[in-house]
Formats: structure tokens, C-alpha cells, sequence
């Protein structure tokens, strides 16, 4: 039987009572590890992390915790093959892949060690200036933003095993609190591997840094007042978490990010041949087949003028055609697996929904896989799906399919391309493709209202933007409406949803003292 992985809960390692679930190779089907929760005792975990880990971690400056966290990168940076052997087994992505989720966790991480290293030895943070209440100065009311005393919770999903644990865990830590972490069943053997390595290093105080892999039964149950969580996943399983009774009774704060329906926006100065429209084909080619377009950043929805829908269709088209499929172990490779059999089915039943409505322009399933069996592998090639009438064809700006699909859309003008956009109902990002400045100035703050991001790229930045789908730890990360409503990252931005801002009303000197 395969090895099943441990829990590290409450300060030390358990197993899950049941033999647990199987996670496997999506290319070769074998299987890999196991993993069970059942029968552990998750609030007294979670109480051994309020009550131990987080008074260990306040006593520390920002500064101090910052230094741990570089230790951690330096563990992690040492462990790097391993990642990489994990991710080609769990996830069936190919080396480049793996270093988006990686290497841009580890990134992330050393990120925020280098902004609690300029926060210094002090153990809160101001918010804003202090205002006087009354005609005399002496009396004043300062905000102050200090550590919650409570644990925080990530329930992570299948797609970003490693980035997603450290986007979450990097600014919690930073912050003083401590984190448990319940990554995805499927993919969850990386992020295992990860908190291990951290853990067995002695860098944090016990019960700091806690995993749970498996059922996430009972989890929320064990959540108390001052506790926060945040969520990556489905907008069902989003409404579940705002609802359930612990999170009402406590008000415990939770962020969500969901799904969601990104786009990338060419405007009509970038006509077919520019530097501007070639932009758009590389980087919407690249975000439908990174990850196997596994991505909550990915593009969905690709807009371009009317005049320029026939060449943006033939010159995408030629691109993925380009995009070998199949066993990430072969050099030759360039796209991997869907994470499992059931993304397979359910990405295949989206492909064949969109179809229903719209036109197949591209269809990269036709041509044979690079040594994987299409009986076993969770393969599948890129598909290009289009319509000329968007406006009339609601389903585009409603389902998104979690692969290697997206669908192009021409508009007549740039106002019914941004309410196109628009009925996406609050995506993460949206790129614009463009040469004029003023026009993709005013394109970006026009969609801003409905978006966490707008990637603006012009040539000018070509070379060195940074990527549509890329979630830089310095820029937020979230989104309003159908997105989750919720904010992660943004550099110090982050470290917010970790504290409790309070106003302390006082005489100025007293103030000063907490200036000083």
C-alpha cells in the first residue's frame, strides 16, 4: 500500500484514522501517496495554535519574524528538485510550469521577509495620522493596526500547491499569526512535502505552521472569535464557508477568492501586424496553455475589434498549433495534464457546452499525445472557441471552463467591449493590448470597478511586463462580485487582513509614546 502522509497538528505529527484517499499521476495513472484526517482532534489543534504559537509569535518584532521567514526560503530553495519531481508526478505539469508555482511561492515568501525586515523591531503598525477630537490638541484619536489573537485557516485549491500556501502564509506569519493549512486532496502532496521540510527545520514556534490533508470536516467547526480564513475555490463552496454557523456566530473574517471570467482587451489602434497585436497573441497563447490553463488568472475571454476578428483567430491559432501535448517527462513537451480524471471529464463537458453556442476555431485535441496513453492521461490540447455576436450569446460570459480554453469575441466599439466585459460579473484581471497611452489610461480606469488587476501592456513594456496571469506579491490579488469579493497580497496591503485596526483615544503625549 502507498505511503499515506501525516497531519501536523497541535505541535506534532498524526495520522488520519481511515486509510484515506489516493492521490495519483494524472499522465500515468499510478499511485503516488495517501492522505486521511479522520479521528484527529481539530479543536484542540487549533486552540494549541491560538494559545502556544501565537502568543510565541507576537512576542516577536516584524523584524524578527521577517528573519524567519528568510530561514524558510533558504529550506525551501534547498529543497527545489524535490519540489519539482512532486509537482511532474501530482500535478503533470511540465518543468516551466512547476516554476510558476514553485519558485513564484518561494518568491512571494522571500517577499514578504524583506518587507517585515524594513518594518523593524516594532510589534504594531500605525494607520494614518493621528486627528485631534476637540478645539485643543491635547486630546487625539490614533488608529492602530495589532496582531488578532486567533489562527488562520487556508483552504486552498488544486492548481497552486505551493504558491498557494505561501501567498496566504507569508503575510499571516509576517503578521503574528499562525497558520493551518488544508490544501486540495489531489494535489496536496507538495504542499505536505513543503510544511514539512519548514517544520522538521525547527524555524517557528510549535503549532506555528500546522496541515491538515484530506476530509476538511470539522475544520470550520473548530474556528472561534478572532480567528480568520481564506478560501480559494468554487463560488458554491465560498457561500458554504460565509454561511456556516461558526462564521456567523463568531464573525470570524473570511476572504474569498472564486471564479472568474478574466479578459484580455485589444484596442482598435492595435491592428493586425503591430507590435501591440502580436502582444495579445503570445500572451493570450501562453495563458491558455501555462498550467494546462489551470489558472484562476487565466484568460477566459479574449476581445478584439470586428476588422481584426479573422487574423486574431488565424495568428492564435497558428500559435497553439505549436503547443505539444502530453508526458511533461518529455523534453519535447510543452503542455502537461489536467490535474485529475474528473477536471478531464469536467473540462471536456464545458469544451462541448461552449460548442453548443458558439464556433470551434482551433481544436488542439486532434493531434496525438507525446508518450501518454489517451485511455489514462488527463491530456488535454488547447481549444480556441469563438463568436462574432457576444452580446447575444450569454453563456460565453457565464461558464468558465478550468483548461486550456478560451473564447474569442469580436466588439464594434471599445464602450460595448468594456459592457461586454463587464458581464463577466467582477473577474481577478484584465489585460489591454494597445499603443496609444491615453486611450489604455482611461480603458484601464474604466474597467478597474469590476477588477482586483488591470495588466496594461503596451510596447513600450513588451519584454518586461510581468504577465496577464502572473499574481506579483507587490500588486493585490482578488476581485469584486462573481471573483469572491476578497483582496490577498498588494505588498503591506496584505498584512491587514491579519490584524485588528482599533482607535486609541488619548492625550497627545500618550500618543507619542506609541509613535516613538
Amino acid at each position: 500500500m502507498t505511503e499515506k502522509l501525516l497531519n501536523y497538528l497541535g505541535g506534532q505529527w498524526q495520522s488520519g484514522a481511515d486509510d484515506g484517499a489516493v492521490l495519483s499521476d494524472p499522465v500515468t495513472g499510478q499511485s503516488l501517496v495517501r492522505v486521511a484526517s479522520s479521528g484527529m482532534d481539530l479543536k484542540a489543534g487549533f486552540a494549541f495554535a491560538r494559545e502556544s504559537a501565537g502568543p510565541a509569535l507576537r512576542a516577536m518584532s516584524y523584524a524578527q519574524r521577517a528573519a524567519l521567514l528568510t530561514t524558510a526560503v533558504k529550506i525551501l530553495q534547498s529543497n527545489r528538485d524535490r519540489y519539482y519531481e512532486i509537482a511532474t508526478a501530482n500535478s503533470g505539469t511540465v518543468k516551466n510550469d512547476s516554476a510558476v508555482d514553485i519558485d513564484g511561492g518561494i518568491y512571494t515568501l522571500s517577499t514578504y521577509a524583506k518587507i517585515g525586515e524594513k518594518l523593524g523591531e516594532q510589534k504594531f503598525l500605525l494607520d494614518g495620522e493621528a486627528a485631534r477630537l476637540g478645539k485643543e490638541p491635547l486630546f487625539q484619536s490614533q488608529h492602530v493596526l495589532v496582531p488578532r489573537h486567533g489562527v488562520a485557516l487556508f483552504i486552498n485549491a488544486f492548481n497552486f500547491p505551493s504558491w498557494g500556501l505561501w501567498e496566504k502564509a507569508a503575510p499571516a506569519l509576517l503578521s503574528g499569526v499562525p497558520v493551518i493549512v488544508k490544501p486540495a486532496t489531489s494535489t496536496a502532496w507538495l504542499t505536505h512535502q513543503m510544511v514539512k521540510d519548514v517544520v522538521d527545520a525547527k524555524i517557528f514556534p510549535p503549532g506555528a505552521l500546522s496541515i491538515v490533508c484530506g476530509g476538511s470536516a470539522g475544520l470550520l467547526d473548530a474556528l472561534a472569535p478572532f480567528d480568520v480564513i481564506s478560501f480559494t475555490g468554487s463560488a458554491d463552496t465560498a457561500e458554504k464557508i460565509r454561511t456556516h454557523p461558526a462564521v456567523a456566530k463568531h464573525s470570524v473574517r473570511v476572504n474569498i477568492e472564486a471564479d472568474s471570467v478574466n479578459s484580455a482587451l485589444l484596442m482598435p489602434d492595435a491592428v493586425p501586424g503591430s507590435e501591440a497585436f502580436d502582444l495579445l497573441i503570445k500572451e493570450a497563447a501562453r495563458e491558455m496553455t501555462q498550467k494546462s490553463g489551470q489558472k484562476c488568472t487565466a484568460i477566459r475571454r479574449i476581445f478584439v475589434p470586428r476588422a481584426h476578428y479573422n487574423a486574431a483567430a488565424e495568428a492564435l491559432g497558428a500559435r497553439l498549433a505549436k503547443t505539444t501535448v502530453g508526458n511533461p517527462r518529455n523534453e519535447t513537451v510543452r503542455m502537461g495534464a489536467l490535474v485529475n480524471r474528473e477536471q478531464f471529464t469536467t473540462v471536456t463537458n464545458g469544451i462541448a457546452q461552449l460548442q453548443a453556442h458558439i464556433t470551434t476555431l482551433f481544436d488542439g485535441r486532434k493531434t496525438a499525445l507525446v508518450d501518454a496513453d489517451p485511455s489514462v492521461a488527463c491530456c488535454v490540447g488547447p481549444v480556441l472557441l469563438g463568436t462574432e455576436n457576444p452580446e447575444s450569446v450569454s453563456i460565453v460570459h457565464e461558464v468558465e471552463v478550468f483548461g486550456p480554453v478560451a473564447t474569442l469575441m469580436a466588439y464594434e466599439t471599445p464602450e460595448r467591449a468594456t459592457a461586454l466585459i463587464r458581464r463577466g460579473e467582477g473577474s481577478l484581471v484584465c489585460s489591454v493590448y494597445g499603443a496609444d497611452n491615453t486611450t489604455l489610461a482611461a480603458a484601464a480606469i474604466d474597467l478597474a470597478s469590476s477588477h482586483g488587476r488591470i495588466h496594461v501592456i503596451s510596447p513600450e513594456v513588451g519584454v518586461q511586463h510581468t504577465g496577464h496571469g502572473n499574481v506579483m506579491p507587490q500588486s493585490l490579488h482578488g476581485g469584486p462580485g462573481r471573483a469572491g469579493g476578497g483582496e490577498e497580497l498588494g505588498g503591506l496591503r496584505a498584512l491587514h487582513f491579519y490584524h485588528q485596526r482599533s482607535a486609541i483615544q488619548a492625550s497627545s503625549n500618550i500618543l507619542e509614546k506609541l509613535t516613538a
